[in-house]
């Protein structure tokens, strides 16, 4: 079986040893490159090409959060897996927002650090259960706004009332599945292209529509009825 590559992230060294120490007790594991700051971890990961990364989020300079930016995207294929002490709304969903394909606290059970690898590994979202009701939360949120939004559609910044017609029709195939929250690698199996070519929509759906974030698209897929909620 092909182990899986792993760069760690964190500030603390001793957490670093630890979790390495850990990890590679595990026959499908391999750490193979580590970073104490948001700075260490770009170059290094674009030198180690690792296919998970660890990312914790609260770090002296560059955060994790800035670090998953930049590295979603100039590594596209490097998937982002959250590890910090943070329960907390506000850091779990700027992680989802800044790309980060799963997130888990350090409080978690071993196993339970080990299952969340292998998701993310395999391509998939991992959120920690005790975690994801914020994003079903908002969701549901979200769900009562529609008929505001589509109501009131000057409240929409200048280029979500461009419209859909301002996107090719590529561009609207993946702004759909990120709607759907698919992440770039698996829009990019749906889609027959690389997951660095569905980086490069994503830059240019979100330059002509003015949006900064995933929960912007996802909003303005929901009132241009790109995507329906049941």
């Amino acid at each position: 079986m092909k182990k899986i590559r792993l760069m760690l992230v964190d500030d603390h060294d001793v957490v670093r040893v630890g979790l390495k120490t850990f990890l590679q007790t595990q026959e499908n594991f391999e750490v193979v490159a580590e970073a104490g700051s948001g700075e260490e971890a770009v170059p290094r990961a674009l030198q180690a090409h690792p296919d998970v990364i660890l990312m914790d989020i609260t770090m002296p300079g560059m955060d994790g959060m800035e670090a998953t930016r930049r590295l979603r995207v100039l590594c596209p294929e490097c998937l982002i897996l959250a590890l910090t002490v943070h329960d907390d709304k506000q850091y779990f969903m700027q992680m989802l927002a800044a790309g980060a394909s799963g997130y888990i606290t350090k409080q978690s059970a071993a196993d339970e650090l080990v299952s969340a690898i292998h998701t993310v590994a395999a391509g998939h979202v991992y959120l920690q259960p005790a975690l994801a009701r914020w994003l079903l939360e908002d969701y549901q949120r979200l769900a009562r706004q529609v008929g505001q939004l589509e109501a009131l559609p000057s409240e929409a910044g200048e280029g979500e009332v461009i419209g859909l017609d301002a996107l090719s029709q590529r561009e609207r195939q993946v702004l759909e599945l990120v709607a759907q929250g698919l992440n770039n690698q698996q829009i990019g199996e749906g889609l027959g292209l690389s997951p660095k070519t569905i980086a490069r929509h994503r830059e240019r759906i979100m330059h002509k529509l003015n949006m900064h974030s995933r929960t912007e698209l996802v909003k303005f897929a929901i009132r241009t009825g790109l995507v329906q909620l049941h």
